[in-house]
């Protein structure tokens, strides 16, 4: 199937579009860019994207479907670093809902990270119900207490047994479960990339988020009651998770790390 479409009074014949293309799926022609035979469209939209005159038009991600870059929007270097070390991971929530009309924004905004390949290949499953995140709660300790890492988590079992403590979903309000197909290689990676956009896009929401490990690790044994409970179908598995809610308390620094390690070869 033809998916390139050239407008020839357009195309200046600058092969920018085919120089971009991670896969060499075009090539240079008499009259512009041609799609070479044998070779597969990731449907990455680089060439689209990349074209001063909008000349090229490609049905896996069409032009009209693309949205032009506003200049104006874009944030300086000082603003950026602040943008990206500003993002902390929330243990502490209001006992407030999210709306659905968020949560969708959040998700929808994950979509567009970077995956392997253009791979993509995650979806999500949205809990609101905090029933069910209570009794994901006991199932997750029930499964700790006779796992063999039960050692690495015996505080989180004590404190929830002694005190009612959750620290698996630490009081959040909402669980976004990544899933993909059971075979799906790229599944992990992929479902990280999707859930950094969204942990770093929460607080512009008013929002805060963390990735929820004891649930994801429970979550990933073979046959865990879990799947059931969130109705995941038999065909697909949970390859991460993150918990959202409105943060009881704001941070006012931003935090250091360990000072830089890098290695430059010249």
């Amino acid at each position: 199937m033809t998916l390139i479409t050239i407008n020839k009074e357009k195309c200046i014949k600058c092969e920018r579009c085919i120089k971009e293309c991670p896969v060499s799926y075009l090539k240079i022609g008499k009259n512009g860019p041609e799609e070479r035979v044998g070779a597969t469209c990731t449907a990455c939209g680089h060439c689209v994207a990349i074209c001063p005159n909008s000349a090229i038009d490609n049905k896996s991600t069409p032009l009209a479907e693309q949205v032009e870059i506003k200049n104006n929007l874009k944030i300086d270097e000082q603003q950026a670093e602040q943008f990206l070390r500003s993002r902390r991971s929330i243990r502490n929530y209001k006992d407030k809902s999210v709306s659905k009309e968020k949560l969708t924004k959040l998700i929808d905004l994950a979509r567009f990270a970077p995956t392997s390949r253009n791979s993509q290949g995650i979806s999500f499953v949205v809990v609101q119900n905090r029933k069910l995140l209570e009794r994901a709660t006991e199932i997750s300790i029930q499964m700790l207490e006779v796992s063999p890492l039960r050692y690495l988590v015996e505080e989180a079992i004590t404190d929830y047994r002694k005190d009612g403590v959750d620290s698996v979903f630490r009081g959040a309000p909402n669980l976004i479960i990544a899933i993909s197909d059971n075979n799906f290689l790229e599944a992990r990676d992929n479902a990280t990339s999707y859930l950094t956009y969204l942990e770093l896009y929460a607080p512009w929401l008013g929002l805060g988020s963390c990735r929820v490990g004891i649930f994801e690790h429970c979550a990933s044994i073979e046959n865990s009651p879990l799947l059931d409970l969130f109705s995941i179908p038999k065909e697909k598995k949970i390859v991460a998770a993150v918990i959202v809610g409105y943060p009881k308390y704001e941070y006012k620094r931003l935090v250091n790390r360990n000072t830089l390690d890098a290695i430059f070869i010249e």
